[in-house]
């Protein structure tokens, strides 16, 4: 049967569509294969790209690395060297510091690391902060230490004044070995008048505490040589600065539990004969692997920050 006019027309017209459909499917598709594949996963170029900076996908991968330490042979029953800072107290110091190295900010950063004899030393900041500087760069690291320092001692408006006036970006506070010699109420009083008279002055810096590495006692029986034993109330002061930091919005470093704790933190240091013949200081390699922790742990927790 043939086909009248008008239905060769129509048939016309709908093979004119589907012809530019199909067209118009090819337009689309051929750009699709001519793209190269996205990789699956992020990698460097060869001749040392550096991948810190890279961010593809706006994915932040400016970490750092962080080093391995080796501790001595006597060293045992250690925990995980990490901050607490649940509430994130550090992220306004941290992302100052992300800015610093990524070249975004030129400002030089100050940390001031305010404590006792252990301060007063030089050796344990100051190796931290040699190795920040390495690291970042435009950060001014300094130690205001007193022999034989309580919280107390530095509750004069004339030695708040002297911190308040070095500008802090983040404020660290060592306290502990001599607060160990008291009972918890005083001790968690006199933190919390240094703490305020801080605040008042700086009302915008993140604070960072650090617990004590440890201690022993000295006593003499009769005529027999002095003897000592590990002082149990360092504990005690140990978790005093530690439920302060947790009630009052500040971060902590428990350098006492990490290396030990009850069980290993003074023997750990004796046995591996970093410690002073006084039983309560550190020889200069002590105080250098302290520095190297306290490094380790800010890095750590820095990379927390920036990888959140």
């Amino acid at each position: 049967m043939k086909r009248s006019h008008k239905e060769d027309s129509r048939l016309y017209d709908l093979r004119c569509t589907i012809c530019c459909a199909v067209l118009v499917l090819i337009a689309a598709i051929r750009p699709l294969h001519a793209q190269d594949v996205l990789p699956g996963s992020l990698s460097c170029h060869a001749g040392g790209a550096d991948c810190d900076t890279l961010c593809l996908y706006s994915q932040r991968t400016d970490t750092v690395s962080v080093p391995l330490i080796t501790f001595p042979a006597a060293f045992r029953q250690m925990k995980e060297n990490v901050l607490t800072d649940s509430l994130g107290i550090l992220n306004p110091f941290w992302e100052k510091l992300r800015l610093s190295r990524l070249g975004a900010s030129a400002d030089t950063l100050r940390i001031v690391h305010v404590g006792d004899s252990h301060i007063r030393g030089h050796i344990f900041p100051r190796t931290t902060g040699a190795l920040m500087q390495d690291t970042f760069g435009a950060v001014s690291y300094t130690d205001v230490g007193i022999n034989g320092a309580f919280c107390t001692t530095f509750t004069r408006p004339d030695r708040i004044a002297d911190i308040a006036a070095l500008h802090p970006d983040l404020l660290i506070l060592s306290f502990g070995t001599n607060e160990s010699r008291y009972n918890t109420m005083l001790h968690y009083r006199q933190m919390d008048d240094l703490v305020r008279m801080l605040r008042e002055k700086l009302p915008n810096v993140p604070m960072l505490m650090t617990t004590p590495p440890g201690s022993y006692e000295s006593f003499r029986q009769r005529r027999r040589r002095r003897t000592y034993k590990i002082n149990p109330r360092t504990a005690v002061a140990v978790q005093t600065i530690r439920c302060y930091a947790d009630e009052n919005g500040l971060a902590v470093w428990d350098m006492y539990e990490i290396l030990g704790g009850t069980h290993r933190a003074c023997l750990n240091w004796q046995e591996a004969g970093l410690m002073r013949p006084d039983h309560v200081h550190y020889l200069p390699d002590g105080y250098r692997l302290q520095g190297e922790l306290f490094y380790q742990a800010l890095l750590k927790a820095y990379n927390d920050y920036v990888e959140y």
